[in-house]
């Protein structure tokens, strides 16, 4: 689910961005282009719920590294702004997921965007069939 996730982000910040926007979800290496967003899963969580049903937790956290790298905090605060909007809500497979628990930061020149999406999951449970039973009933009186 978590992979889903990412990609309904990344689907949504590209159609959001456009192509001047790279958008990594490995590990960052040495001399990307900027601007860029780093997405990343930050400690999930799982709670045993009614049923067959699990409860996650997924908060994302987004980077985004701007244009000119210094304190051009308008940039910034733009690009925050725009976050707010197009990541209030998920399209996970036919699934509308909502965003919640949305906040930035700012540190070191750089936008932390965190919003979680958390799910139910149905766990498949697989019962053994049951075989054939055979029984003779026998009723007491008339």
């Amino acid at each position: 689910m978590i992979n889903e996730i990412i990609e309904a982000i990344r689907t949504t910040l590209s159609a959001e961005f456009g192509d001047h926007y790279e958008i990594h979800m490995e590990e960052i290496q040495q001399d990307l282009t900027r601007p860029y967003f780093f997405i990343s899963c930050i400690n999930p969580t799982s709670r045993l719920f009614l049923g067959n049903r699990d409860f996650r937790e997924n908060m994302f956290c987004l980077q985004y590294f701007p244009e000119q790298k210094g304190h051009d905090k308008r940039e910034r605060y733009d690009v925050a702004e725009r976050l707010f909007q197009c990541l209030e809500s998920l399209d996970v497979g036919g699934t509308l997921i909502k965003g919640t628990k949305r906040k930035c930061e700012f540190v070191n020149g750089i936008l932390n965007f965190f919003v979680n999406y958390d799910v139910y999951v149905e766990k498949a449970v697989s019962l053994p069939t049951m075989e054939e039973l055979e029984g003779n009933i026998k009723a007491k009186g008339r």
